[in-house]
């Protein structure tokens, strides 16, 4: 009895290890994530009305849901906007950075502070990238009316991450305005890395006049 079931551990042996050794794939078991990360994003902006680079300490709170690429270049442009005021020290010259008064995550303007937000639906993208579109509501004392953003969410890890949002265009916008506009180019504009060079003739999309 015992040599009878010696055999069958052996037998069965290697389809154990295997079946314990098969761990599921937590990003493709995780169909809602794309959608999770960026509803966990939005509800700090917009309880915090977050507006330009935010500081460090309150990077705490946004920093979760953004892949190390965006941590990035927020930071060189953090760095770039500290440049900027060791070489105008004026304090009456207003700076020229375009992310001023911009909300990195929801547009330019009274479009900063959003009153709530939505997510619509989910697109796939190429190398296992989504398009989450969120839908923004103005405050109350900005009046009714809503605007569309997109946040462009990546695998990184065995999680995802905001990687990039794409601020969409609508009727409130400049017909002059691009039909989309990418924060990754607005956080690099008059900026080589750490260090601010001016626009000069480079800056040729400036951020779209809206509401």
């Amino acid at each position: 009895m015992n040599l009878l079931r010696c055999i069958l551990l052996l037998l069965l042996g290697p389809g154990l290890a295997l079946g314990q050794s098969a761990q599921p794939n937590k990003i493709s078991d995780l169909p809602n994530q794309p959608e999770a990360v960026v509803r966990n994003l939005y509800q700090q902006v917009v309880a915090r009305h977050l507006v330009g680079i935010p500081r460090e300490a309150e990077m705490k709170f946004f920093a979760p849901y953004l892949s190390s690429e965006l941590l990035h270049r927020i930071g060189l442009a953090r760095a770039c906007q500290a440049d900027f005021f060791r070489q105008n020290p004026r304090p009456d010259l207003k700076p020229a950075f375009g992310w001023l008064e911009l909300g990195l995550f929801t547009g330019g303007d009274e479009r900063a502070s959003p009153g709530t937000f939505q997510i619509e639906r989910k697109e796939a993208e190429k190398d296992g990238a989504f398009r989450v579109v969120v839908r923004l509501t103005w405050r109350p004392p900005d009046g009714p009316g809503f605007w569309h953003v997109a946040a462009i969410v990546v695998p990184e890890g065995s999680r995802f991450v905001v990687d990039n949002v794409v601020f969409l265009k609508d009727e409130n916008m400049s017909p002059l305005a691009p039909a989309e506009w990418r924060l990754s180019a607005e956080l690099s504009q008059g900026c080589n890395g750490p260090h601010w060079v001016g626009f000069g003739d480079q800056r040729n999309s400036p951020t779209p006049n809206q509401k």
